[in-house]
């Protein structure tokens, strides 16, 4: 069992990061998910921030070289190749539009990406990117940074091994009220580039919440093939418009099973976030990510089940990455952790030429990213047609 140990045989990637300084509401968990155990990634370099003074002194209060601490990606990339000691790897932890640009940079420097969610904003830039990735024999990562809970592992496990019986029902809800109130887009760094069109694309809510979520249903339910998607989108924010705070999605899959997603900023006095259900013939499972050490089974006809984290009558699938122990709480940092953990691994099976071993793990690769492009996609196309259904491809 995983507990903490080095899980690679090589030297820790040397790691740098585009973005997520002082202002940033995820670099902390970039930084803090990626060296969880000290044994994956160690920082190295980074450009924290368009202010250039501000991000160096922000890497020198973290005890940072200050000469590997730049005023841009493309400087990083470039002075980082020159030194035998340069950074091997790269988080892209920057407002959406700047997404492509820098992984497209990064991949020809010769570094393994890590990007942040959503990739890009079309899924032709998702494809060449894909393509140059296989050139430089890269892998590009993408930070869904919930899909790391051990707990969604069982449920794959579960549903592979046919526990539920067939799935016919997927229902998935982001939806917490910390959007409610307009000022926070005027106030909050973090916050305004993400009701800016120019930055963040087509959709504030169905990029910036839903991606998670419906990422997190294609790893529970990976033979569950989305076939079309009928979305309603709203901005009750009215400045936010053309953008959305709250989106209803209905979902038609390949196999026959259906579903829905609600995804919201604007559910007002709501602080909690994500919940999965996954209906079965025989069966149900559902997962809150306020409680991530808990899922209920439910069997129909049965009492209800309540399975914890790390406990022995779980599948080897979910303890796999078990690192506290059953009477201690995990939190979103675990996951981070645990996803960070995943990345290492396939960035070092990429370099050793393994293809079985990235083949065979679970963790949001490239094809992910643009399948979370063709999910954002269509469901903009859909509710900017007046919510007719729409084909995803």
């Amino acid at each position: 069992m995983y507990i903490g140990q080095k899980i690679i045989k090589r030297a820790p990637f040397r790691w740098g990061i585009v973005g997520g300084g002082s202002t940033s509401n995820v670099g902390y968990k970039h930084r803090l998910g990626a060296m969880r155990d000290n044994t994956s990634f160690v920082l190295t370099a980074a450009a924290f921030d368009v202010d250039f003074e501000r991000g160096r002194q922000f890497g020198i209060d973290l005890c940072m070289d200050p000469d590997r601490l730049y005023p841009d990606y493309k400087t990083m990339f470039e002075e980082e190749a020159k030194r035998p000691d340069g950074i091997e790897a790269v988080d892209i932890a920057t407002p959406n539009f700047l997404h492509y640009e820098a992984t497209k940079a990064a991949l020809e420097a010769g570094l393994h990406v890590i990007c942040e969610k959503p990739l890009f904003f079309e899924v032709e830039q998702g494809l060449e990117i894909k393509k140059l990735a296989e050139e430089k024999g890269k892998v590009v990562c993408v930070t869904y940074g919930f899909s790391g809970f051990e707990l969604l592992l069982q449920m794959r496990a579960m549903i592979e091994r046919g526990d539920i019986g067939k799935v016919n029902m997927i229902d998935l809800r982001y939806a917490h009220g910390f959007g409610c109130d307009p000022e926070g887009d005027v106030k909050a760094e973090g916050q305004k580039w993400r009701v800016d069109p120019k930055k963040v694309g087509r959709a504030f809510v169905l990029g910036d919440l839903s991606t998670h979520t419906y990422y997190m249903s294609q790893l529970i339910c990976p033979n569950e093939k989305l076939k079309q998607v009928l979305c309603d989108r709203q901005a009750f924010v009215g400045s936010r418009y053309p953008l959305e705070d709250n989106a209803y999605c209905l979902m038609r899959y390949e196999s026959g099973a259906v579903g829905r997603m609600w995804a919201s900023a604007v559910n007002a006095g709501d602080h909690s976030s994500q919940t999965i259900r996954i209906v079965g013939s025989k069966a149900s499972l559902e997962w809150n990510d306020m409680h991530p050490d808990e899922l209920r089974y439910q069997v129909q006809g049965k009492p209800e089940q309540i399975l914890i984290r790390s406990m022995d009558y779980l599948y080897p699938e979910a303890l796999e990455d078990e690192r506290l122990g059953a009477l201690h709480y995990t939190g979103l940092i675990d996951s981070w952790s645990n996803l960070y953990k995943r990345f290492a691994i396939a960035m070092d099976a990429k370099e050793r030429g393994d293809e079985e071993t990235l083949n065979n793990l679970v963790y949001p690769d490239i094809d992910h990213g643009i399948d979370g492009i063709k999910w954002i996609n269509a469901c903009v196309d859909s509710a900017d047609a007046g919510a007719v259904w729409v084909d995803v491809n």
